[in-house]
């Protein structure tokens, strides 16, 4: 009897510190999918970063003044991103060639949402703002649309004196 004692508090000091290796497996494990899914997540930020640097890229080598061009204003990126519920981002970029130093554009741009409500009407929707633009310019905001509401396009207009001197759509 003594000796089946003795066997039993063996081995439940073996089974106590085989839980104990096992338990600290299962952390490893944990941390390390914990680890993973943190790193696939900035993996995600740092892509969209680089094609956002790429794009920006882009956007100054075409802000090269051409000698003899005349001054040129354009929207050279119009991007749309739904957030939440009806609610959608908007993002501008203006670029601006002047054809002389220190010349800067002076004006105000529209971004319109063309949607249709829940019965299927079209309407629209208009944001604004002033602009002044020595070479380029971002401007971000948002515009939120009514329940039940389909995005059909956004429309965005860079005015100066009540005259469309660039515009850009984006279709959904």
């Amino acid at each position: 009897m003594a000796e089946l004692n003795e066997r039993l508090n063996s081995q439940q000091a073996e089974l106590v510190a085989l839980r104990s290796s096992a338990g600290t497996g299962q952390s490893a494990v944990s941390m390390e999918r914990a680890a993973q899914r943190q790193l696939a997540a900035r993996l995600a930020e740092l892509e969209a970063e680089n094609a956002a640097l790429k794009e920006d890229m882009l956007i100054f080598e075409r802000l090269i003044p051409v000698m003899g061009q005349e001054s040129a204003v354009r929207i050279e990126s119009l991007r749309v991103k739904p957030d939440t519920g009806g609610r959608y981002r908007y993002r501008l970029l203006f670029a601006y060639q002047p054809a002389r130093r220190g010349v800067v554009f002076q004006g105000k741009y529209d971004v319109v949402a063309i949607f249709k409500d829940a019965v299927g009407v079209e309407r629209r929707q208009p944001v604004s703002g002033g602009v002044e633009i020595r070479h380029f310019l971002r401007r971000e905001g948002w515009f939120e649309l009514p329940e039940g509401a389909v995005l059909l396009s956004v429309d965005a207009s860079l005015l100066q004196n009540g005259k469309v001197v660039a515009s850009q759509r984006m279709e959904f």
